[in-house]
């Protein structure tokens, strides 16, 4: 791949080290790298690697500055075409995001540390199509006050290289530029010295005499420079001056700072240093503005890799907690110092590669660049239904799966809802125009899943569905109805709709029995394939997080429990108080607990409310935002559920936890003669005594159920996946 990367600068810092080494790695695996920054330090050291390096002040907010750097940046982009442009910086993603978009190149930017979020500040920041973090806490960060979806962002490690930083190196070019006693104890210490980043090196300049008393002849190497480096310089100077000897020795800026860290006996700091002293085989107290852990061992790992050794969430950095911990590392044993500097560096080894952080960029790479295949996907998405949810997020994971060169792109109510859960791009499916260029540009349009062709819901619903596939053909674009559940339509003019749509479709994959058999009455002679339904690829939340959430209910894991899922609908008569009295029975004699889900709260809500203000019993509900996963998990805790929607009783077979379905629309009746469960009963003219009979009769047959349940999830789990084929195929037909 062609890799452009754009940062501030190249001087010394974690951050800019971080881009050092990413791109000496992605060039020694063949990739061809540019980079375009403000300059500094590290510029002869990346273009010695074979790297081209563009100037541009990127580094300043102010507008010139900015007006110059877009301009330079334009023309760096125009002159590179890259297969994809990586920020490493607020500024550089600001300017580089309006220029990828306009001139279409994919663009991603890796986050290195938390940025001030107020104000107009917010809008100046731009986080790609793609992110990477290099810790999990800055992930969460980028989730809480961005709103970035979890999907978009990709945790990588600060890579480090070995053989750069090894206990092979000695430091005695060091030791002799600035004339240090070789047999003295030699303290390190690298970062950038701005007001920002300099408190542990102002707090070691005051702390000389001191640690010269605790640890004689100590001296201090400290490196780096920075906005107060002057200002720090000469407090040093006075402090030397008070000693009468030069126990603190100020480099400045470096780039060898392997030599820097090879140097010392012991090494102070945060971050990237911090790991690099590791590699060396350096013991390493972990401090810097952000907070301070102290001298690191086996025993701090987790929580160091919790904040990427940046101590973020820990107690403040002070001269007492310094003292005390650079007098303990250097009064250890040499053979204990030896075996926690043998630890850090195999914590590297086994955490921190170059070579992984590289294989981490070049999988989010792959994620934005352009893809040999765009799949326009037309559904009920966005409007917070989880069983439609479900269905959008399984053919999404199902599609990535089978082939990483599909990109998908949603017709959606709420594109920003479906983007931020799903890592999809999205456009709302009412703006005409927006639609029509999706359908232009892609090369396939897949209608589905779930019931679209019906007009039980609203002729209106039915024409809106039928209008985007007959856009797509005059556009000239293939149609696959992707594991549909066709009808009931009632109306002839819209079957003689239906059947004119499903003739031209050029792939037809239905997900029961008896959606086929309604195309064949409506005159449909085309071949269709039965599959099923994409949920049966989806996989649930873990166990833990299903437990949590049925503790948030109040209900305990141990109790027994059934789900019951009803929704509103139109002429139930008393059907409310019969399921009442059903979800009595239920709890009086088989000892189960009742646990209402709602899969779509606005519309579930009310009815939920209804049926539990009617019982005798108590009841629990589920009333917390989940996402089609986790409704899933809870649904698989369960040992029997009730249902009106359709995909909880799929979630249930999904899940092989027995159910009874509520029949309001044919389709429901219908699947469950696909699965082999039994209904409840009409909602329309719903019989409680009757619902009983048949409820009582599951629970004594309750293990055949179970075992016939298991089975045939199973087999439609294994035709689910036939819908992927049959659409890849589809696709390279259409490249022909």
């Amino acid at each position: 791949m062609k890799i452009l990367m754009a940062t501030m600068g190249l001087d010394i810092g974690g951050a800019e080290t971080h881009i050092v080494e990413l791109a000496k790695e992605l060039k020694s695996e063949g990739h061809d790298i540019a980079i375009v920054s403000n300059g500094g330090v590290y510029v002869p050291e990346v273009e010695a690697a074979g790297i081209r390096h563009y100037a541009a002040p990127l580094n300043r907010r102010s507008m010139s500055s900015m007006v110059q750097g877009r301009k330079l940046l334009r023309a760096v982009i125009a002159k590179e075409r890259p297969d994809v442009v990586h920020a490493h910086a607020r500024i550089p993603a600001f300017l580089c995001g309006s220029l990828c978009k306009r001139m279409k190149i994919p663009f991603v930017t890796t986050a290195h540390w938390v940025f001030d979020a107020s104000g107009v500040l917010r809008y100046l920041t731009n986080w790609g199509e793609r992110t990477v973090a290099v810790s999990e806490d800055i992930r969460d960060y980028l989730i809480r006050e961005y709103n970035l979806p979890a999907g978009h962002i990709t945790v990588t490690i600060n890579g480090i290289d070995t053989e750069k930083f090894s206990p092979k190196l000695d430091g005695a070019g060091i030791i002799t530029e600035f004339d240090l006693n070789q047999a003295g104890p030699i303290l390190s210490y690298v970062s950038r010295m701005d007001e920002d980043r300099a408190l542990v090196a102002s707090q070691l300049i005051d702390l000389a005499p001191e640690l010269d008393q605790a640890v004689p002849g100590i001296q201090l190497l400290i490196a780096g420079g920075g906005n107060v480096y002057t200002q720090l310089k000469e407090r040093a100077g006075q402090v030397n001056a008070r000693m009468g000897r030069q126990c603190i020795t100020m480099t400045g800026p470096r780039t060898d700072i392997n030599e820097i860290v090879a140097a010392g006996d012991v090494f102070v700091g945060v971050s990237r240093a911090a790991l690099e002293a590791m590699a060396a085989g350096k013991p390493v107290i972990v401090a810097g503005n952000e907070g301070f852990q102290g001298l690191f061992g086996p025993n701090k790992l987790e929580e160091a890799q919790a904040g990427n050794f940046c101590c973020r969430g820990l107690p403040q950095s002070t001269p007492e907690r310094l003292l005390e911990n650079i007098s303990t590392a250097f009064q250890l044993p040499q053979r204990k110092r030896e075996e926690l500097g043998a630890y850090g560096r195999q914590v590297i080894f086994d955490c921190y590669s170059v070579r992984r952080m590289a294989a981490d960029c070049l999988s989010v790479y792959g994620q934005v660049r352009r893809k040999k295949y765009r799949v326009v996907m037309s559904g009920y998405y966005g409007f917070g239904n989880a069983g439609d949810d479900a269905i959008l997020e399984s053919i999404q994971q199902a599609i990535r799966t089978a082939s990483d060169e599909v990109s998908v792109t949603v017709l959606s109510n709420d594109p920003e809802l479906t983007r931020r859960q799903y890592g999809l791009d999205a456009i709302p499916r009412f703006r005409v125009l927006r639609v029509f260029q999706a359908l232009r540009r892609g090369d396939v349009l897949l209608s589905g899943g779930g019931s679209l062709l019906q007009d039980t819901t609203s002729t209106r619903s039915l024409l809106y569905y039928l209008s985007v596939i007959r856009c797509a053909r005059l556009l000239g674009r293939p149609v696959m109805l992707y594991a549909n559940g066709i009808g009931p339509v009632r109306k002839p003019a819209n079957r003689r709709r239906v059947k004119k749509v499903v003739e031209q479709a050029a792939l037809v994959t239905l997900r029961d029995h008896a959606s086929a058999r309604e195309l064949e009455q409506m005159g449909v002679t085309r071949p269709v394939q039965v599959t099923a339904d994409p949920v049966f690829h989806l996989e649930p939340a873990g166990q833990a997080r299903s437990l949590e959430l049925l503790s948030a209910a109040g209900l305990s894991g141990d109790k027994p429990f059934a789900v019951v899922s009803v929704r509103d609908w139109r002429d139930v008569g008393n059907f409310y108080s019969q399921l009442a009295g059903l979800c009595g029975h239920l709890r009086r004699k088989h000892g189960l607990e009742i646990l209402f889900l709602l899969m779509q709260p606005e519309r579930d809500r009310e009815a939920t409310a209804r049926v539990r203000g009617q019982m005798e019993e108590p009841s629990f509900v589920l009333d917390a935002p989940c996402t089609p996963r986790e409704l899933m998990g809870v649904l698989g805790q369960a040992h029997l559920c009730l249902a009106m929607r359709l995909h909880t009783l799929i979630f249930a077979a999904r899940m092989a936890v027995p159910a009874m379905g509520l029949v309001y629309d044919p389709k429901v009746a219908s699947y469950l003669e696909e699965l082999d469960l039994p209904a409840a009963g009409d909602v329309e003219h719903f019989d409680g005594a009757e619902a009983i009979r048949r409820a009582d009769a599951l629970m004594a047959d309750y293990s055949n159920v179970l075992a016939r349940l298991r089975e045939k999830s199973a087999q439609l789990a294994e035709s689910a996946r036939e819908n992927e084929r049959l659409l890849l195929n589809l696709l390279e037909q259409t490249k022909k």
